[in-house]
C-alpha cells in the first residue's frame, strides 16, 4: 500500500513512523511533514511548493495522493477534518482515516459538541452557550467561580480556561469574546461547570458509516488510557501549553474506571454517532475527567492527540496499517488490540519562551538511539540544509514551532521507562531547549 499522512506535528511523525513498520506498506507520502519524517523508513516530504501539477480550485492533498497513486489516506490534525478533507479524499475514491465534514464538527464547534453530549446520554458538566458578552458575564457573576469557559470553535488548544476566580471568569470572556484572542473561534462561548478530579486521555478506532451500521459492525475500540502535561513547568505550574509530555498506560486507572468510562462515555457516543447518521471512520480522543462521581467527558478531539499519539502508539503491539485498512473497510469490530506490556513516557521538549514568543531556525542535533524502546519524535523542526552529515547517526536539524519533540522511552517498569526518557532527552541539544523534568510523576499532572 501507497500512503498519504497529512499534517506536520510530532503526532504526524508517530503514524507515519508507526506505518512504516507494516510489511502492508509500500511507501508513505507526508505532506507536509516535517523533519523529523523525512529520516523515516519508506517516507518522503512533500511540500505543495516543491511541485508543478497542483491545479487551483481542486484539494492539494488529494490531487498530491493521485499523483503519487496513494491507496489511503491518514489525517492527523484537525483544521483540515473540520474543513472536509475526508469527504473529498472518499469523493475522488481514496479511503480516508479521518471523520467527514459533519462528524468532524464534534471537535470544530464545542457547542454542537454539548448538545450531543447532552442529546445522547453522555457523562459531562452542566454548560450554558452565549454569543453575547454581556449575557455570558451575567452567567458567570450569577454562577461564580470556579468556572470554565471555552472558545466555542477551533482554537488550537488555547481557547478554554479554567477560571478559579470571578476575576478570572470575567477577564477571560472578554478576551475570547470581545478582545478577539482566538479570532472568530471567541465569538461564541460555552460555558460550563467546574469538575474536580485528575484528567485522562482515551484514543480510540472508529468505524461507524453506512455499511457497518447494516451489517452490525459500527464499533469504537478504545486504546490504552493516557495522560497528557498541559502546564509549562514542573508540578503542574504556569501557563497552559498544547502539551509538555505524555504517560500510557495509567497505574491509577482501574478496570472499574474504564468500565464505567464504557457505560457512561463511549457506548452513548457510539450510539450518538450511529443516529446521527456520521460518516465517522477515524480516530476519536475522548478527554475525560475522573470525577469523585465517576468519568466525566470533557471534550472530543476528532483525531488522535498530541502528545499523547507519541506514548501510546509506540504501545502497539499489533499493526497499525492493517488497523487503518480495517477502519476504511469496515472490519474494524473484528480487529484484535494488542498491547506491549510496560510504560511509555514521553516528555517534550520546546523552544525557548513557548508558549509565547519564540525563535525560530535555531540549529538543533540529535543522535538516533540504539537503546531498545526509544524514539525521538520531530514536531516543529524542520531539515537544516546547513548540515552536512545528516545521512549518518547525528541528525542536524532546525526549530521551526514551539513544541520541538518528544522523546519516547518504552520499558517493563514506569520506573524504568522514565530514567531512559530522560537520558534519551540528554542527547538533544539546541540553544533555548526547555522541558519538564517530572512527566508521569507524582504530582506532575493537574488536579482540579
Amino acid at each position: 500500500m501507497k500512503i498519504i499522512v497529512v499534517g506536520s506535528g510530532g503526532r504526524e511523525h508517530a503514524i507515519a513512523w508507526k506505518l512504516s513498520q507494516s510489511s502492508l506498506v509500500e511507501s508513505i507520502v507526508c505532506v507536509p511533514g516535517n523533519g523529523g519524517t523525512c529520516y523515516e523508513n519508506k517516507c518522503r516530504n512533500v511540500d505543495f511548493k516543491s511541485v508543478d501539477y497542483i491545479k487551483d480550485g481542486e484539494n492539494p492533498y488529494v490531487q498530491v495522493a493521485l499523483h503519487e497513486g496513494c491507496d489511503f489516506a491518514v489525517i492527523g490534525p484537525e483544521d483540515p477534518l473540520a474543513d472536509g478533507i475526508s469527504d473529498a479524499f472518499w469523493k475522488a475514491g481514496i479511503p480516508c482515516v479521518g471523520p467527514k465534514h459533519a462528524g468532524a464538527q464534534l471537535e470544530a464547534s464545542k457547542d454542537l459538541s454539548k448538545d450531543f453530549m447532552n442529546n445522547y446520554g453522555v457523562a459531562c458538566a452542566a454548560s450554558k452557550t452565549f454569543t453575547d458578552e454581556k449575557s455570558a458575564q451575567d452567567y458567570v457573576e450569577q454562577h461564580g467561580a470556579p468556572i470554565v469557559i471555552k472558545a466555542d470553535g477551533l482554537a488550537a488548544g488555547k481557547g478554554v480556561v479554567v477560571a478559579k476566580t470571578l476575576e478570572q471568569a470575567h477577564a477571560a470572556v472578554t478576551e475570547l469574546m470581545t478582545d478577539g484572542r482566538v479570532g472568530d473561534a471567541g465569538k461564541k462561548l460555552v460555558i460550563e461547570d467546574y469538575l474536580t478530579g485528575v484528567e485522562i486521555s482515551i484514543l480510540a478506532a472508529v468505524c461507524v458509516d453506512e455499511k457497518s451500521v447494516a451489517e452490525g459492525k459500527a464499533c469504537i475500540l478504545p486504546f490504552i488510557p493516557a495522560r497528557d502535561h498541559k502546564r509549562l513547568n514542573d508540578g503542574a505550574k504556569g501557563p497552559n501549553t498544547g502539551g509538555m509530555g505524555a504517560v500510557a498506560p495509567l497505574a491509577d486507572v482501574t478496570p472499574e474506571i474504564l468500565e464505567q468510562f464504557n457505560k457512561d462515555c463511549l457506548e452513548p457516543t457510539l450510539k450518538g454517532l450511529i443516529a446521527e447518521k456520521f460518516d465517522y471512520r477515524g480516530f476519536i480522543f475522548f478527554g475525560v475527567m475522573l470525577t469523585p462521581n465517576g468519568p466525566k467527558l470533557l471534550e472530543y478531539n476528532v483525531r488522535l492527540g498530541d502528545p499523547e499519539t507519541q506514548a501510546v502508539l509506540p504501545m502497539m503491539d499489533f499493526d497499525f496499517a492493517a488497523m487503518c485498512k480495517a477502519i476504511t473497510d469496515g472490519s474494524l469490530k473484528d480487529f484484535q488490540l494488542k498491547w506491549k506490556k510496560g510504560f511509555a513516557v514521553a516528555p517534550v521538549a520546546v523552544s525557548g519562551g513557548y508558549p509565547g514568543a519564540y525563535k525560530k531556525g535555531v540549529p538543533m542535533e540529535y543522535r538516533i538511539s540504539d537503546k531498545e524502546g526509544c524514539k525521538i519524535f520531530i514536531a516543529g523542526a524542520i531539515n537544516d540544509r546547513r548540515a552536512a552529515n545528516n545521512n549518518g547517526d547525528v541528525i542536524s536539524l532546525a526549530t521551526n514551532g514551539g513544541r520541538v519533540l518528544a522523546a519516547c522511552a518504552i520499558d517493563d517498569t514506569f520506573d524504568a521507562a522514565w530514567k531512559k526518557a530522560y537520558e534519551l532527552m540528554d542527547t538533544i541539544n539546541f540553544d533555548g531547549m526547555f522541558y519538564r523534568k517530572d512527566i508521569g510523576l507524582p504530582g506532575a499532572a493537574e488536579s482540579n
